[in-house]
């Protein structure tokens, strides 16, 4: 009797899940692999960051998630290395062959070519990012409650983040609803709401992949909050106290103890690790330049979906890094495999665009729906709906609509919890003194 096709998943992101989920009746043995034992739910980690949700509220173990599907293994290790030739992949302790492979190890973020930067200006892409943010953020507050030299408190009350997509965008909003409404009396020798919060982006306007007229209505939500939005402007420098910018000719060191990076992002080493071993085209980013039906060149039992893969066949550009994205083409990739070990012709992969999203504050986001613009209240209602059917279990989404609730009628973010070593602040704050002295 001959053994059934094995299908090995790398990675348990959107991707990956919905993969090894749209594989459940399929006539094939699936094992999905992750470095973590979790599916994390990406687009409300800036919640976590500034003390919204906890981590658990966003996250479901993979083993739970895929416990009644029969043919679905799940394994916990990190992939180091794939060898196409032999049909298996290399983990830190294990080899796995494989029949068909599907790589969905995402992207993390990019200081393109700086990256020493990452020490003083954390991204966002996991869950340790996201309560080193908020460790940091509410540190910056403890620290000026305690600072009595006026210059160094006020670097202290800014914030400085760098890049106006839609994770800075949320983490600029979300930052300052904590300080001006969370923080409300919290503290006796500082007022929260006199934070500084500066918006970094280089491109001329925030949010530049939606129309013009949602990145308007953004920037002046944004404005209403006290966020300070400056457009044009590029880092050229991030140390322990500064944040150095450049704006045209004129070159600046903005004083600033908290800086978050959402600036720009570069593929996971599995993207060059298959570009070398299979000779797929590589792009500027690390993605693997893929087929039309998501393959990689020359090896059809190959595929790669989700972040990673670069795909230009439908727009001639690359598809956008976000979740819809990757849920589509991890249903797509079972669909094809599944067409494949029955033998059958597969259709080329199509992305069916239904709208972007991205929220400001309360009561306040942008949504473009397929020609549908909202903005404000409505907006903010859709984007609500939707974050909270896509949470992956049900015990996520009661947990994540009860506190937004309970967060909207009384703006008490009740994560605000400061995690993990302080040693970060205490030695900015000894040079910080040490400095003002000489």
């Amino acid at each position: 009797m001959q053994a059934r096709p094995h299908i090995v998943i790398i990675g348990g992101g959107f991707a990956g899940l919905y993969a090894a989920q749209a594989l459940k009746r399929a006539d094939a043995d699936v094992t999905l692999i992750d470095k973590r034992n979790f599916h994390l739910f990406q687009p409300l980690l800036y919640q976590v960051a500034t003390g919204g949700l906890s981590p658990g509220d966003i996250a479901s173990p993979l083993r739970a998630v895929l416990k009644s599907q029969m043919n679905c293994r799940v394994i916990l290790g990190e992939v180091l290395d794939v060898d196409p030739d032999k049909k298996k992949i290399i983990l830190r302790d294990d080899e796995i062959p494989y029949d068909y492979l599907i790589v969905s190890t995402g992207v993390r973020h990019s200081y393109f070519g700086n990256d020493q930067w990452e020490e003083w200006a954390p991204g966002l892409k996991t869950v340790e990012d996201a309560t080193e943010i908020r460790r940091r953020i509410l540190l910056a507050f403890e620290a000026a409650e305690r600072e009595t030299d006026p210059e160094i408190q006020q670097a202290w009350m800014n914030f400085v983040i760098v890049g106006a997509g839609p994770t800075g965008v949320e983490l600029a909003g979300a930052l300052a609803e904590l300080a001006r409404y969370t923080l409300k009396n919290n503290f006796t020798f500082i007022d929260p709401a006199e934070v500084n919060i500066m918006l970094i982006e280089g491109g001329d306007r925030v949010l530049p992949s939606y129309i013009p007229e949602l990145s308007a209505k953004a920037h002046a939500s944004l404005e209403r909050l006290g966020v300070s939005i400056r457009t044009g402007a590029f880092v050229t420098g991030v140390d322990p106290h500064c944040v150095h910018v450049k704006e045209g000719d004129r070159q600046e060191a903005i004083p600033a103890r908290t800086v978050l990076w959402a600036a720009g992002v570069q593929a996971s080493p599995l993207g060059k690790i298959l570009g070398d071993k299979t000779g797929a085209p590589i792009d500027r980013l690390g993605r693997v330049e893929v087929e039309n039906d998501l393959s990689v060149p020359g090896r059809p039992e190959i595929m790669v979906i989700g972040d990673l893969a670069s795909f230009k066949h439908q727009t001639g550009s690359p598809l956008p890094g976000v979740a819809p994205v990757a849920m589509q083409q991890g249903r797509y990739a079972a669909r094809r495999l599944r067409a494949m070990i029955k033998g059958a012709p597969g259709q080329p992969f199509r992305y069916y665009n239904r709208g972007s999203m991205a929220v400001i504050g309360r009561a306040a986001a942008v949504a473009d729906l397929r020609g549908m613009r909202f903005s404000g209240w409505p907006a903010w209602l859709i984007w609500l709906f939707v974050h909270i059917m896509y949470l992956v279990e049900f015990e996520n989404r009661l947990l994540v609509f009860v506190q937004w609730a309970w967060d909207y009628f009384t703006r008490n973010r009740g994560a605000r919890l400061i995690t993990g070593q302080d040693l970060i602040m205490l030695k900015e704050k000894k040079e910080g003194r040490a400095g003002k002295k000489r």
